[in-house]
């Protein structure tokens, strides 16, 4: 399995790189003075950087992996970029990767329609990320093509412009983020980097949320982010080309404004209740894919938790600080159907389990276990916005010393047992008393379920303010 972790850091700039951005926009700013006409100039690489392009590798990447190659070129060509992948481990760097910036102020693009280069490998190696329109300066026109298969002879690859005429003064001129494959680096390289007008590209085929119709319980407030953006071209070969575009390409747009409007990042922001079809276009082209936006109206917040902050662990809350999670939503495959659709209102984070039937949340794998022997009870409240099937129950369980050895301790409210019953419309407080777990001193999973009562299978859960308390201490 390949080993890459690329976040937010990867798009951090060294202060040299800022000092030259400060440096360069100084020097352009001369009031009364027209901004010079941008190159058309189609070269980004061929023998050599073609005029003004700078390379700037990203944080944690193995500065030297790219260099000139004069002894392995396509073609007649005395050069190429050579790319050398680290190993799993390697001291000096995670990954490669790096961008490759016009920082002569940028290039008029729009008259081409794509981004080609001929790669090859050491092996038959998949680039994970690949593309142009990352620029350090808000890559607003970042273009992506994913898990990009290499051979170990020379092919011709496309990246397609999914709007070249946004594309008058393009500084991200290429980029690349790789990983080592199955824990092994290798080599690979590009050659005749360029940007062309292909003839019989044709079908082009935009998307949102991957062409699937989404619908999506909401509130007052609340912001559901566009994803799933995706363009399709068909080459001139036949074969299909998918790339990822950054929203800037699209034009989203909203059935009823009233209800919920779009901006151009995809952001939604629901303002009332109703029902209202979010939707985008693509140069002209409508996009496959629709979210619809389902408001409930105004949202009824959990209540706000009082306890000491100084005799609490808390694993999900606003109010208090959370301890590292490794994740919220295992997805045990392939006997989980619970899926995740988190959302955040007026800054309140909401955990929203939907297609209930379990869930595990798991605080041992990359982060320290929990040390519960000073608390009494785990807590949690729940919110079911759907009517509650009879016979429904949920179950929460706590487990220490998750694997071999692990014990656990459980409480289950139901839908018709008990004083604290499950209702929907209402925050109900789930409460399980861990003092009869022993030791507790290694705490790595809690998990809900609905096996107790499995009419509550296939239900929408909301969580918010899970925590540990000691209920001895004095608040």
């Amino acid at each position: 399995m390949k080993n890459l972790v690329l976040n937010n850091m990867k798009y951090a700039l060294v202060m040299s790189l800022l000092l030259i951005v400060s440096i360069t926009a100084c020097e352009r700013a001369v009031d009364g003075l027209a901004e010079p006409e941008l190159t058309s100039n189609p070269e980004v690489f061929i023998d050599s950087f073609s005029p003004g392009l700078e390379y700037y590798p990203y944080e944690g990447s193995l500065m030297n992996a790219f260099t000139v190659d004069t002894d392995v070129f396509f073609g007649n060509r005395g050069a190429s970029m050579r790319f050398d992948v680290p190993n799993v481990g390697d001291p000096m760097g995670a990954f490669a990767g790096a961008i490759f910036r016009d920082d002569f102020g940028g290039r008029n693009l729009t008259s081409y329609n794509a981004l080609t280069f001929y790669a090859k490998g050491t092996r038959g190696g998949t680039i994970n990320d690949i593309g142009f329109g990352q620029d350090f300066l808000g890559n607003q026109f970042e273009v992506t093509r994913q898990n990009m298969r290499l051979t170990t002879n020379w092919r011709k690859y496309t990246i397609p412009i999914p709007d070249p005429s946004l594309l008058t003064a393009s500084q991200g001129l290429f980029w690349y983020a790789e990983g080592p494959e199955d824990g092994e680096g290798y080599t690979f390289w590009i050659d005749e980097l360029r940007y062309e007008f292909i003839e019989n590209m044709a079908q082009p085929r935009p998307a949102i949320f991957n062409g699937e119709e989404v619908t999506q319980t909401s509130f007052v407030g609340s912001g559901p982010q566009v994803t799933g953006l995706a363009y399709t071209i068909n080459q001139a070969d036949g074969i299909d080309v998918t790339v990822r575009p950054a929203p800037a390409y699209f034009t989203f747009s909203s059935s009823n404004p009233s209800v919920a409007t779009v901006d151009e990042t995809g952001r939604v922001n629901v303002l009332a209740a109703g029902n209202a079809d979010i939707t985008a276009s693509l140069a002209g082209i409508p996009a496959t894919g629709k979210l619809t936006v389902e408001s409930m109206g105004e949202f009824t917040f959990a209540p706000t938790p009082t306890r000491n902050p100084a005799n609490v662990i808390s694993i999900f809350s606003d109010v208090y600080e959370n301890v590292p999670v490794d994740f919220y939503n295992g997805f045990y495959e392939p006997f989980q159907t619970t899926t995740s659709n988190d959302f955040e209102i007026n800054g309140d984070n909401i955990l929203a389990y939907e297609n209930f039937n379990f869930v595990g949340i798991e605080f041992r794998q990359n982060v320290p276990t929990i040390d519960g022997t000073n608390m009494t009870h785990l807590t949690m409240d729940v919110f079911l916005p759907n009517p509650v099937p009879p016979g429904s129950a949920l179950r929460a369980r706590i487990v220490n010393n998750v694997g071999a050895g692990e014990s656990s301790v459980s409480a289950t409210i139901f839908q018709n047992i008990g004083t604290n019953r499950l209702v929907s419309g209402e925050w109900i407080t789930l409460e399980v008393d861990i003092r009869t777990l022993s030791p507790r001193n290694n705490l790595g999973q809690i998990v809900l379920d609905s096996d107790q009562g499995p009419a509550l299978r296939g239900a929408t859960i909301w969580v918010d303010n899970i925590y540990l308390y000691n209920a001895n201490a004095p608040d």
